[in-house]
């Protein structure tokens, strides 16, 4: 059980604490409800490109990193197509340095020319590196358009072309900031060894002047129900054919959410998962093979991908996939093989508490979807999950118009 205690300011920010007193560090977490899926499809990326703004200085303080590291700390950041999310750590008697830095840079950012081109450069060799110039690197920029039709996970976090970044003005990012970067608009969570009732006050110091702000009203589209198979065939100058077929699925809220995810730990968690026994190991069809869901925020994508050994054919890859989810849609699967599953995901839910900046971003999450206090109960979900629930999943999962295949075979 993870203790905690909460707390909302006047403007709006959610406040959550956990004491763990088994470290000497802290953690602060700043979590905003700002992702990719908030962008227009005429500029897109511009989530991510403030994770990397938000590292170029702030009103009062024009470097970020320097006093950080003066203190003993750390930080990184990432964004996703639903959050964008901002930590770091540093000795639990430094923490109020973490409350200067994070609340000034939420206050306002050093908008410049000079800065905005500098992180513009930045992403723009990202997308390139990871995206356009790395073997496979251009699979989520043709899966997405694929799967979702209106919906904005239609791109990826880094955007869908670089003319968007590119052509970023200063206008269009301070607009971004000051419709999305709101105090309303973020959960802080702070874990490690801590006084609940000076985390409370040091929150009140430094973020409770900063005001409440009129958010954007993102309309975001809903995904229709797709009803026709779609394929997309593609070459490029890679090692080795792969699939790529992914479906529709609920979102992290969803009744169901527990259910998928032990679908796809049944398919390919670990060695002994059934893709990997049947197509690597026995019919030798795929050097590797995996099943994972998305866990978004709104209706996700569950994933089944394999790269392909020589020999084998796509259309034979693709077949051996088919028959495997057709076994697991047909058949319930037995006691032992479910509680596997679910032993293990225990198991990694109980490691994942052993780190505070683990706990710190994961209440954050948990209190930014509803309340931090479900953490508590996330085994208790997984354990419930029957076969009966995998096979009723997997039949209403795996049919062939909720399917989208990107065929990627290589041309050397």
């Amino acid at each position: 059980m993870i203790n905690i205690e909460k707390r909302t300011l006047s403007n709006g920010l959610r406040v959550v604490c956990h004491v763990d007193k088994t470290t000497p560090l802290a953690a602060i977490n700043i979590l905003y409800n700002v992702g990719s899926k908030n962008e227009t499809p005429d500029k897109t990326g511009f989530a991510h490109l403030f994770e990397h703004l938000m590292f170029g200085g702030s009103k009062n303080i024009p470097s970020y990193d320097a006093p950080l590291q003066m203190v003993g700390g750390d930080n990184n950041a990432w964004t996703s197509c639903d959050i964008t999310n901002y930590y770091l750590t540093l000795p639990a008697d430094n923490i109020e340095t973490g409350f200067w830095l994070e609340s000034d840079r939420l206050l306002e950012l050093d908008f410049s020319e000079k800065s905005l081109e500098v992180q513009r450069k930045v992403v723009v060799e990202e997308f390139k590196q990871r995206y356009l110039n790395q073997p496979y690197g251009d699979i989520p920029l043709l899966i997405s358009p694929l799967a979702y039709k209106v919906h904005p996970y239609q791109w990826p976090t880094i955007g869908k072309e670089l003319s968007h970044i590119e052509n970023a003005t200063l206008d269009d990012v301070k607009s971004f900031f000051y419709s999305h970067y709101a105090p309303n608009n973020a959960v802080l969570c702070v874990a490690g060894n801590v006084d609940p009732d000076k985390v409370f006050r040091l929150a009140e110091k430094w973020f409770g002047p900063i005001p409440f702000r009129s958010l954007s009203q993102d309309n975001i589209p809903v995904e229709p129900k797709q009803i026709e198979e779609r394929k997309l065939d593609v070459e490029r100058k890679v090692p080795a054919d792969m699939i790529h077929k992914v479906f529709h699925i609920g979102g992290r809220m969803d009744d169901d959410f527990y259910t998928t995810d032990l679908l796809s730990d049944v398919l390919s968690n670990g060695p002994s998962a059934r893709l990997n026994q049947s197509l690597v190991k026995e019919q030798q069809l795929f050097s590797e093979v995996n099943a994972y869901i998305t866990g978004d925020h709104h209706p996700g994508l569950f994933t089944v991908t394999g790269r392909l050994l020589p020999g084998t054919s796509i259309e034979e890859a693709e077949l051996s996939i088919l028959n495997e989810l057709d076994k697991i849609s047909s058949e319930s699967i037995g006691d032992y093989e479910l509680q596997k599953v679910k032993n293990k995901i225990e198991s990694t839910l109980v490691f994942s508490e052993i780190s505070f900046l683990n706990k710190a971003m994961n209440l954050a999450s948990f209190e930014l979807l509803g309340k931090a206090e479900d953490i508590n109960n996330e085994v208790e979900k997984y354990q419930a999950v029957t076969s009966q629930g995998i096979l009723d999943c997997a039949q209403k999962t795996f049919t062939s118009s909720n399917s989208s295949t990107l065929y990627y075979r290589s041309s050397q």
